[in-house]
């Protein structure tokens, strides 16, 4: 199946190669260098938006580009997940339209790959790292079945079939207890997938990669926070296995 999505990804590359922007083609002075985008980066862009339908949009990366600098590009010099945001386009601007993806990664190579979650895209249930090795290895020997995770140095994001909002408050109402570490990304959320530059130094990777296939399975949401509840309740003392 790699193989055959290898195959699909090359034709549209090839497809978009006549798609480009007028003022890139034209070497518009006012526009920005045309360097060839990062194919890693722009593949799991084309990927979300045109195998699995999930709608995508460039992260606002770091000053002066690339992936190394501390300093947001947007213009709060406080900013607490440097590179790692919406800004411009907005959270809105999310599409699954290949050739705006395009575009958009030949303007700007080394832009994060944010997936808007939410509608009919994946929503996400994320927690931190050293907590969710340890639940998902529980998890694993309980036969749970996952979906994919992404995992930065500092926390691994859980994916989920979608959720409202409303589903979500009513779910955690009906919990006795929530672990304050979880973190929800729902409708008018976001998530940063790999293989993009985290936000507090090194990189978004697949702790468990999505299967190569055209539609992916996903747990429901009630599934996963109820069992990762239970795996932090089980801590000795009745701490919480999932706290920082």
């Amino acid at each position: 199946m790699r193989e055959i999505l290898g195959r699909r990804l090359q034709r549209l590359r090839n497809r978009l190669k006549t798609l480009r922007p007028a003022a890139v083609q034209s070497g518009d002075p006012a526009s920005p260098d045309p360097a060839s985008p990062d194919p890693a980066l722009l593949d799991t862009a084309l990927t979300c938006a045109s195998v699995w339908q999930w709608p995508v949009l460039p992260g606002v990366g770091r000053a002066g580009g690339g992936s190394d600098g501390a300093r947001c590009a947007c213009p709060d010099p406080d900013c607490p997940v440097p590179g790692a945001h919406p800004f411009d386009p907005g959270l809105l601007a999310a599409t699954t339209d290949p050739r705006m993806v395009a575009w958009w990664w030949t303007r700007r190579p080394s832009a994060p790959v944010l997936l808007a979650t939410g509608g009919s895209a994946p929503c996400a249930v994320s927690l931190p790292a050293a907590a969710a090795a340890r639940a998902v290895v529980r998890l694993d020997a309980q036969g749970m079945r996952l979906g994919p995770i992404a995992a930065t140095p500092t926390r691994w994001s859980l994916l989920v079939a979608p959720y409202s909002l409303e589903r979500l408050g009513e779910l955690l109402y009906a919990k006795d207890h929530v672990p304050s570490a979880l973190r929800f990304h729902g409708e008018g959320g976001y998530l940063l997938l790999p293989p993009s530059p985290a936000s507090g130094g090194g990189q978004v990777r697949w702790e468990r990669e999505p299967a190569d296939t055209g539609s992916l399975w996903l747990p429901e949401v009630e599934a996963v926070v109820h069992a990762l509840v239970e795996a932090s309740s089980g801590a000795s003392g009745g701490g919480s296995r999932l706290a920082y």
